[in-house]
């Protein structure tokens, strides 16, 4: 299995009550002395309607939103799949929301 790239859309095991879950990859790769955390947003349908989540439709997900709030590092162990990658301008707009989230806008 290929290791998930920042941009692409995995399947993982969030192992919240053996839950998996879409999650969006935002961290760069990884070096072999790094420890083995892929940093990730999740996908879900529950929407809050809270200015840290993003509706971005793709064809191999659900209508739901990415929670940048929800936000955490997965072991890179506990992908399963690839389910597909978002493009350069969504790829942007999530990087907004995690901008504000984090405090690093202007």
């Amino acid at each position: 299995m290929n290791a998930p790239e920042r941009g692409e859309v995995w399947l993982a095991d969030l192992g919240f009550a053996a839950k998996t879950r879409p999650v969006l990859i935002v961290s760069v790769p990884i070096a072999d002395r790094d420890y083995a955390l892929i940093q990730v947003i999740p996908h879900t349908t529950q929407r809050r309607g809270t200015q840290f989540e993003i509706e971005i439709p793709v064809p191999f997900l659900q209508t739901g939103i990415f929670n940048v709030q929800g936000m955490l590092a997965v072991p890179s162990a506990k992908f399963l799949r690839r389910l597909g990658a978002l493009s350069p301008p969504q790829i942007r707009d999530i990087e907004a929301i995690v901008k504000r989230w984090l405090g690093l806008t202007h």
